[in-house]
């Protein structure tokens, strides 16, 4: 039966791993564990006060625009106000990064995992085959622990150049502060769908073909969509 300690595995052996999946709730733990895992990470970087910093530099940016734009156009009292406004969006943009980086992240894992598993539990019962909830899960949680790495990553390069700025994508490769599809294209995102494929493959949910088909589709979907809401949020 599958333990935490047994997430290791899927770095080095992940056949190995999968071959131990059996349709139970084994995966509590390292859920649990994959879970807390993020949130430390993330509250790791709200200590580094980098959020902090970058925010309040882009608050300060806001005030001085407004000033040069508008300074001459409205009186002290107006501008007056508009500047506490962008001080309080400032204050709320914070908090929500915080609770962003602490919260939203882990939760986001854990609604993946569900969506991912409840997809995969619709194709297995399309093809014929018996589907095995628990164990479909089993194989998003330890294939998860692929993103665990990645988190930490992205910590050690935000601590190393100081900025919150960081990204495991291609796209770093692009223009800074333009948006750009190669942010898609994340050798974790895909060691994730190469890993879930596997899993399937060894505990015979999907024939090979199926499996492969599968996971290219949905990684391909699931990278569209990232790209879009980095588009969105240009």
């Amino acid at each position: 039966m599958l333990g935490v300690h047994h997430a290791l595995l899927v770095y080095a052996a992940p056949t190995s791993l999968f071959s131990r999946v059996e349709d139970t709730g084994a995966y509590g733990w390292a859920l649990v564990t994959l879970l807390t895992m993020v949130t430390l990470i993330g509250y790791a970087e709200v200590q580094t006060g980098l959020i902090d910093k970058t925010v309040t530099e882009q608050t300060e940016k806001s005030l001085a625009e407004l000033e040069n734009t508008q300074g001459q156009l409205v009186d002290r009292i107006q501008l007056k106000d508009r500047m506490d406004a962008v001080l309080k969006q400032g204050e709320f943009n914070k908090l929500i990064t915080r609770l962003g980086r602490v919260v939203l992240a882990p939760v986001q894992m854990l609604v993946s995992f569900l969506l991912i598993a409840s997809v995969l539990y619709a194709i297995v019962a399309l093809t014929g085959r018996k589907p095995e909830y628990h164990t479909l899960m089993s194989i998003c949680v330890y294939a998860g622990f692929i993103e665990l790495l990645a988190y930490i990553i992205r910590l050690s390069m935000m601590l190393s150049y100081r900025t919150i700025n960081v990204d495991t994508s291609l796209g770093l490769l692009a223009a800074p502060g333009k948006p750009s599809v190669l942010a898609g294209i994340d050798p974790f995102r895909i060691w994730f769908w190469v890993l879930v494929g596997m899993g399937l493959i060894v505990t015979r949910q999907l024939g090979r073909r199926m499996a492969i088909a599968t996971c290219a589709t949905l990684g391909i979907m699931a990278t569209a969509a990232h790209v879009g809401l980095v588009y969105a949020g240009m």
